[in-house]
């Protein structure tokens, strides 16, 4: 897949502008789904597997939806889930978050701005209103296929083909995101670095690295420009951890 309709690509599948949604609506029945991507993530802590997160990111009338499960290695029991919805524009329908041992959270726009409400596991309830636009970007801070879901958006609004090469702006974009089991809002950076070698399950792959950091935190994030710009391996030194796609 060449850079221009890799690219083409992310913008009609992740922020949903889609032809095809228009054609259903016409008819009046719903558009089939569309299935653009799926998988699972290895997180490995110190060379151990100790989760493993199931995600699949679908699109039905333009709208995407973002599903992700984090399972125990030892047990494979669920122990959080949630659910992304966004539409065609990037503005947020709804978050929802979970885990089993109780305890939940929704995200919602609130006029233009955007709402939190938490239920704590001994049941109690609060909300907590955020003055950022309701196109920011939800990053749970343990589920990494919301950093895939990031770098697409990145790569839409701040990239483009030049001669077979991507070319993005200079220096990092900053972007507004709400981390919700915090309850805070930050900014982030995102910049592409360039095609580096990696290996993956032993085998060695060329991707491209973006980096992702904040004010207390940076990451490095591979994609594959070949696969739809799809989250490869994520690299956390800080914390010894690394995330591999299965």
């Amino acid at each position: 897949m060449n850079w221009e309709i890799g690219m083409r690509w992310v913008i009609v599948a992740v922020l949903g502008f889609s032809l095809a949604a228009s054609a259903g609506d016409k008819k009046n029945k719903p558009a089939p789904g569309k299935m653009v991507d799926s998988g699972s993530f290895g997180v490995f802590v110190q060379g151990r597997r100790v989760l493993t997160e199931d995600f699949r990111i679908e699109q039905q009338n333009g709208i995407s939806a973002i599903n992700a499960q984090l399972k125990e290695a030892a047990s494979s029991s669920t122990v959080q889930k949630s659910e992304l919805e966004i539409t065609p524009a990037g503005e947020l329908i709804r978050y929802d978050w979970s885990q089993d041992s109780g305890g939940s959270l929704t995200v919602i726009p609130d006029n233009e701005f955007l709402r939190e409400k938490v239920t704590t596991t001994a049941g109690k309830t609060a909300e907590q209103p955020f003055l950022m636009p309701n196109t920011s970007m939800i990053l749970d801070n343990n589920f990494f296929v919301h950093r895939e879901v990031l770098v697409w958006r990145y790569l839409a609004a701040d990239c483009k083909s030049e001669a077979g090469d991507l070319k993005c702006q200079q220096g990092p974009v900053e972007f507004g995101v709400l981390v919700p089991q915090d309850r805070a809002s930050l900014r982030v950076r995102v910049e592409l670095v360039g095609k580096e070698k990696v290996a993956i399950r032993g085998a060695e792959r060329e991707l491209l690295r973006v980096n992702l950091t904040g004010e207390n935190f940076a990451w490095a994030l591979w994609v594959d420009a070949q696969d739809q710009f799809k989250l490869m391996r994520v690299e956390i030194p800080a914390d010894n951890t690394e995330v591999v796609r299965d």
